[in-house]
């Protein structure tokens, strides 16, 4: 997928979860939009390089958009809403080998929980079985090349592995994508120490049968691809 054209600055202070501070080429601070609700540990380092996005949309209050932060272990995306670009065009290409190769009309984003309140990031229609996915992007790096999810508590992380769950009692397929968006992180893990109730529920739900798939994100700042599978343990 294409990426919007990037400036290069430096990071100043991520602060109140949606807001950053950016110091542009011409040393002006820039006050951006922050796409990420979660810690970003790591991610926030003052002085780090990063790169931003401008939208000439006027009804926005922030014109300037956080889009990738440099860190010691690796480059990282923390634009968590690009993670279902990322991956909806990987259906479309077909390098989620456990998947397939689909078309637009096989594939229907946002679509509301059967059972329960909600909606899961895609249902597919590519078999006899009813396919439900989750995504989730990851930017949580451990160290020695170790990812893991959520990078805070998160209940709502919880639920959706819970009605994913759910799905594969009433004989859908249900799959839950971790989009890894650090290119430092070659394997992926559960944060057990961070959030031991989303740790739990997904050891459950992949026992009752949801398939947990971890694949990486390569890019060269003016497009960016999901293209290698990782390894996912518990």
């Amino acid at each position: 997928m294409k990426l919007p054209t990037l400036q290069k600055g430096r990071l100043a202070r991520r602060y109140k979860r949606f807001l950053a501070d950016i110091i542009n080429a011409q040393d002006e601070l820039l006050t951006a939009h922050c796409p990420n609700t979660g810690a970003m540990t790591g991610c926030t380092e003052p002085g780090s390089t990063v790169y931003y996005s401008r939208s000439d949309n006027p009804k926005r209050k922030y014109a300037h958009t956080l889009e990738f932060v440099e860190t010691a272990t690796g480059l990282v995306s923390v634009n968590t809403a690009r993670a279902n670009s990322l991956v909806m065009d990987a259906l479309l290409q077909g390098r989620i080998v456990e998947i397939g190769k689909l078309q637009n009309d096989q594939i229907k984003p946002e679509a509301a929980i059967p059972t329960g309140n909600g909606r899961f990031d895609f249902q597919l229609s590519n078999d006899d079985v009813t396919t439900f996915i989750e995504v989730k992007s990851v930017t949580l790096h451990l160290g020695d090349g170790l990812g893991a999810f959520p990078d805070a508590v998160s209940a709502r992380a919880l639920k959706h592995v819970q009605e994913l769950q759910a799905q594969v009692s009433l004989g859908a397929r249900s799959i839950l994508v971790f989009c890894v968006q650090h290119s430092g992180i070659q394997r992926m893990c559960p944060a057990r120490e961070i959030d031991p109730n989303y740790a739990d529920g997904l050891r459950q739900a992949m026992d009752a049968g949801v398939e947990v798939l971890a694949y990486g994100c390569e890019t060269d700042l003016a497009t960016m691809t999901l293209s290698r599978r990782l390894e996912f343990s518990l």
